[in-house]
């Protein structure tokens, strides 16, 4: 079993390197954003265009990337190929058609967006370009979906990590030129995301060249796209509680008050960009070892250990993300001081993405089984709790109230699909374990708040609360010294 948990923690150490250095680029994008977009307005209408872009993107792929590892992941050689082709061939043709009916709806995508008419006066042309930027970016982006799970699969972790990385590294100096020196305002973010996208397509040319067949299977389109489709209205709920936030924090207050929220929800998703690294080696992980005789017993230890993880980062993020933020270079705050008070949402949206990734850890049996009709029940539960949690919320808490939001929709989540994956394929995982880290993690953001509003979250509290979660999972027995030197010798011998 350890040397199965060791051989995902290097997938997952080279897909996190990639990821947390090339998000790390992107990440520091949003105090940049926050320096020069002239308002929080401008911050709002941006976050909103790509807000449809992640809806568009579920649509226009409407899982394929999902079905093609499912049956790439069993097969080899020219059979290989041939699935690889048809999902490529497929994808590239469906978004052709869908790329064109968009291009026919952008006068009902401007109406949605509903701009203020302040910003209509400088230049209403501009958002009829940035919708052109966003259906290149989509077709871009849809594209490159399956060579980049044909990387994952192959476990060409490396390439994978190194094309993402440069993708990010490109985007942010590109955004840089065109903020910097041409000055292009809010046009500098979609120009420089087109060109990245259209890099990640040259990149991959040569793995895409080398395995197309320019031939469709009509037997494993017909395969893939049944086994695809249950992820449509999964994905969509689940993108629906990623992004429905947005428009409905504009909806129900303003562009200025989403251009804040947004803005702080991005240094919340610091967790997520853990997630996903995780997810990235996660998934081929336990369809490859699904047939392995304590696979299962594997899975559980995966779980504990993911979940003690990253209670450990979110303790951290949260006490001391808003002291790097507010730090002050040559006079000037990181993070733009009108965009500060949005700050106090961060350890919800953490935890939030924290759950996530316990939903993405419970994944394998759903996978395994072959239960993929039960995704769309689990995350329309999770959508539904997030729009009406937003409902309810907003207007009487702001953007705490749409962050809190995002936080229960997880749990709806990860716990609906625990549900359905314990009925098909029962593990044993550590329960005992898991629930006192939980509790530890809300009793620790209930005296978080509690200080934050009524005392002040001064950095001795904040030191306090850190040596005191730590000092609480031994005292909980959550964790020992035997075990924190096991694991330590394994993640020294990972080569």
């Amino acid at each position: 079993m350890l040397d199965k948990i060791k051989q995902l923690t290097k997938d997952t150490a080279v897909y996190g390197i990639s990821t947390i250095l090339g998000r790390f680029f992107g990440f520091i994008l949003t105090p940049f954003y926050t320096h020069v977009l002239p308002d929080k307005g401008e911050m709002g209408i941006y976050n909103n265009y790509y807000a449809a872009i992640a809806f568009l993107n579920v649509v226009f792929i409407y899982g394929m990337d999902a079905a093609f590892m499912k049956y790439a992941s069993l097969n080899s050689g020219e059979t290989k190929k041939k699935v690889f082709s048809t999902a490529l061939i497929a994808v590239t043709v469906t978004t052709i058609i869908l790329s064109v009916a968009l291009y026919f709806l952008q006068n009902s995508f401007m109406s949605y967006l509903d701009i203020p008419e302040k910003y209509l006066l400088i230049d209403p042309d501009r958002f009829y370009r940035f919708f052109y930027y966003l259906i290149f970016i989509l077709i871009l982006d849809t594209v490159t979906i399956i060579p980049f799970a044909y990387l994952r699969l192959e476990r060409k972790s490396k390439k994978f990590a190194l094309i993402r990385l440069i993708n990010i590294v490109v985007n942010l100096l590109l955004n840089l030129f065109f903020f910097i020196k041409l000055k292009w305002g809010m046009e500098s973010i979609f120009v420089a995301n087109l060109i990245a996208s259209l890099l990640n397509l040259v990149l991959l040319a040569p793995d895409i060249l080398q395995n197309l067949v320019l031939k469709i299977d009509k037997e494993y389109l017909r395969k893939m796209f049944w086994f695809g489709v249950p992820y449509l209205p999964a994905s969509l709920s689940a993108t629906i509680v990623q992004v429905i936030n947005r428009p409905m924090v504009e909806k129900l207050t303003d562009y200025e008050t989403l251009g804040v929220f947004s803005a702080s929800y991005k240094l919340g998703t610091l967790m997520m960009l853990v997630v996903m690294m995780f997810q990235f080696a996660w998934q081929p992980f336990f369809l490859t070892n699904a047939k392995e005789k304590n696979a299962k017993e594997i899975f559980s230890k995966v779980l504990t250990l993911f979940l003690l993880f990253t209670s450990l980062l979110w303790i951290v993020i949260s006490l001391f993300i808003d002291d790097v933020m507010k730090m002050k270079i040559f006079g000037i705050s990181i993070y733009q001081e009108r965009y500060q008070d949005g700050l106090v949402i961060v350890p919800i949206i953490l935890l939030g993405y924290l759950f996530n990734g316990i939903y993405y850890n419970f994944q394998a049996g759903i996978y395994i089984e072959e239960k993929t009709k039960y995704f769309p029940i689990v995350t329309s539960a999770g959508a539904i709790v997030n729009v009406v949690a937003n409902l309810l919320l907003i207007p009487a808490l702001g953007i705490v109230g749409a962050a809190l939001a995002t936080l229960a929709s997880y749990i709806v989540m990860a716990y609906g699909l625990y549900y359905y994956s314990q009925k098909f394929y029962k593990i044993e995982y550590e329960l005992s374990k898991i629930a006192r880290i939980i509790f530890l993690l809300f009793a620790t953001s209930g005296v978080y708040y509690y200080i934050y509003y009524n005392v002040g979250l001064t950095f001795t509290y904040k030191l306090i609360m850190l040596l005191g979660f730590v000092g609480m999972l031994f005292v909980m027995r959550v964790v020992s010294k035997s075990e924190i030197l096991r694991l330590s010798k394994m993640l020294l011998r990972i080569k």
